[in-house]
């Protein structure tokens, strides 16, 4: 009896072998000729469901650890790919510990839009981050991350600050079995050695996008007067918004704001 897919998980199955190719190679450190497959790193994969995604990871990676929620699907996942070199773990990846993964590792998957923001948090926050992410995400939420200044917001400011983002491919949901209500786009993150800004910027950004349609200047918990004089001295429009300001810009005026105990 075929497995249904369990619609609390948010599973949606892609099985359009073209488009699972296309995110296979985007999971690559190099492209695959010029780096054979025993030289790409061990391969994460997010939610790998019926295997669809795993079947083309397996033939770019030397190994590929799969990570699944579902017990019965990661139950079933080996007998498919038998004599690969698939580890299949059934556990909520939001509990799995990166720290078992080798020092040098990409991440694919294509996972559920109601976590995705917990899930890229935890992978760039992590002390043993990948080398390389490609996620399949709602298209919408894709596009926020990748903003840039004058269309900025929290997500894609708190991305940023940790990964180069780049766009991958738009996946329409059409191709997905059930079809989601909307379409899907794979995100490419790079980690960053070391992030743009410290958690005090971070935390302080926050605050000015406490109402990201008001002015910058009436979001933030300071004097008028002292914010004034600091959007002056700094040469900053007092009419901008939140989305206005670029990493380096919110260090500059948190570099003006007064000091709390």
């Amino acid at each position: 009896m075929a497995l249904q897919n369990n619609k609390s998980l948010g599973q949606h199955w892609l099985k359009d072998r073209e488009i699972l190719e296309e995110i296979a190679d985007e999971t690559l450190l190099t492209d695959k000729d010029d780096l054979p497959l025993e030289n790409q790193p061990v391969c994460l994969e997010i939610g790998p469901g019926l295997g669809t995604l795993t079947s083309s990871l397996l033939r770019r990676f030397p190994k590929v650890i799969a990570v699944e929620f579902d017990p019965k699907l990661a139950h079933n996942l080996p007998n498919s790919f038998p004599g690969k070199n698939l580890e299949v773990i059934n556990e909520d990846f939001l509990k799995y510990d990166l720290s078992t993964m080798p020092e040098k590792y990409v991440v694919s998957g294509n996972i559920p839009y109601y976590i995705t923001s917990p899930i890229i948090k935890k992978l760039l926050e992590a002390k043993n981050k990948p080398e390389k992410i490609v996620l399949l995400i709602q298209k919408e939420v894709a596009e926020r991350i990748l903003a840039e200044p004058g269309k900025h917001t929290y997500l894609s400011l708190s991305v940023q600050n940790y990964a180069e983002v780049k766009p991958g491919i738009v996946v329409p949901k059409g191709f997905f079995t059930p079809p989601p209500k909307v379409d899907s786009a794979t995100i490419i993150l790079i980690p960053r050695k070391k992030p743009l800004v410290g958690e005090d910027v971070l935390r302080f950004l926050k605050q000015g996008f406490s109402n990201p349609r008001k002015k910058l200047i009436k979001n933030l918990p300071y004097e008028n007067l002292k914010l004034e004089q600091s959007f002056d001295e700094l040469m900053f429009d007092k009419n901008i918004r939140p989305s206005d300001l670029s990493h380096e810009q919110w260090q500059q005026l948190l570099d003006k704001m007064p000091k709390r105990a």
